[in-house]
């Protein structure tokens, strides 16, 4: 009989040459299960997903119960839907006032295009600024904006006017003129190997932008939804973006993403021309319906209160010669070594003692660290033992 590997292999696209080829049967928590038994703590969520961890019983339950009254009914902003409109509220609960509209999409990469629209449209601008080794997603507008030529070399000409910029370097600021529509920046850069703005840039950033007619989209794919402490990273900087982005943990383990503004700013979209941003499937009834589920179990759930706490744990525990240095947003870490070839051993071996870690896309001498936020510290000693015994 042929195997789930083989038809994996035969008929899926891939991605690259060396996939992890782990076959899970099923998760819960911070655990993945093989079809033998075997389990595997997942530290790295999904790459920021499962913030609640796998299957979280109000999830579960949130889906079963919009599943049992309606699916997809008509393309995103035609009929009123529960779900969405309550996620919208409580969303916009969670933001500055000015940030009171929300567009669901069904990922970060949409939201990301659905970003860069917006402030062109707004704006009446066409040109971009965003930064050296930024990633945003991997759609043809997003990999325009990110920060790494590798990636996009094999997909020349991409969108014109846009410009790279480095994050930290007041000078650069100069660059954003007359012409720049939209500033995108993440919060916290992620495939960068978690390299955080200083609070004065971002201030100066905002500064800047307010001076040359620019919008500031802020980029919380990645580190939104708790995963640095705050519900929203920016918190942390006391300045308030014109444009949000999130997607990722903001579903639960369900596809979902959005783009959050002012009523004025978005309210362009809708007129001249009508219909000037469209999703199929935004705001899925179901996928609304687990963010909801995981809004309320970030929020009431003391999650937040405790991830710093958290952090610092792996910061004390994971101490060895090999690890050069660790970074840290909250449950947003990167562990460095020396080099790719030092790191991706230990990788493979904490794969098979059970721990899923990884590495960035930018930074592939640095681990992925970032479980679900519901991971315990007993559990986080439980893991930080067995990567120690890889590196021995």
């Amino acid at each position: 009989m042929i195997t789930n590997r083989q038809l994996f292999l035969s008929h899926q696209a891939q991605t690259s040459d060396a996939p992890l080829m782990l076959e899970i049967e099923r998760a819960e928590g911070i655990y993945l299960y093989a079809p033998n038994g075997k389990k595997y703590i997942d530290l790295i969520s999904g790459i920021g997903v499962s913030s609640v961890g796998h299957r979280h019983p109000a999830v579960t339950a949130a889906i079963k119960e919009q599943v049992d009254k309606y699916l997809h009914l008509m393309v995103y902003g035609e009929i009123v839907q529960s779900p969405q409109v309550k996620l919208a509220k409580a969303l916009c609960e969670t933001l500055p006032s000015s940030l009171d509209n929300v567009y669901f999409v069904n990922s970060g990469t949409e939201a990301i295009e659905g970003a860069i629209k917006l402030a062109k449209r707004y704006t009446g601008k066409a040109e971009l600024i965003s930064f050296e080794n930024s990633y945003h997603g991997s759609s043809h507008g997003a990999l325009s904006i990110n920060g790494s030529e590798f990636f996009k070399q094999a997909y020349r000409p991409l969108l014109p006017g846009v410009r790279h910029i480095r994050l930290n370097n007041f000078e650069d600021l100069a660059f954003i003129n007359a012409q720049t529509a939209a500033v995108i920046v993440e919060t916290v850069q992620g495939e960068a190997g978690v390299r955080i703005p200083q609070t004065e840039f971002l201030k100066s950033l905002i500064v800047a932008c307010k001076e040359n007619g620019a919008l500031l989209i802020l980029d919380e794919i990645q580190s939104g939804f708790g995963r640095t402490g705050a519900f929203w990273a920016f918190e942390k900087y006391g300045v308030v973006p014109d444009i949000i982005v999130a997607a990722k943990g903001m579903g639960g383990g369900m596809p979902i993403g959005a783009f959050i503004s002012s009523k004025e700013i978005m309210g362009t979209l809708a007129h001249s021309p009508y219909l000037g941003h469209i999703t199929t499937f935004g705001g899925h009834p179901v996928s609304c319906a687990a963010s909801l589920a995981t809004l309320s179990i970030l929020k009431d759930g003391n999650y937040i209160e405790k991830i710093e706490r958290k952090s610092q744990l792996f910061m004390q525990l994971l101490i060895h010669p090999k690890i050069k240095e660790i970074r840290n947003a909250g449950l947003m870490l990167a562990a460095e070594f020396d080099s790719y070839e030092v790191l991706k051993p230990i990788i493979d071996a904490a794969i098979e003692k059970g721990v899923l870690t990884d590495w960035f896309l930018y930074c592939n001498n640095s681990m992925r660290i970032a479980p679900p936020l519901v991971i315990t510290e007993d559990e986080i000693k439980t893991s930080c033992d067995i990567i120690l015994s890889c590196l021995n």
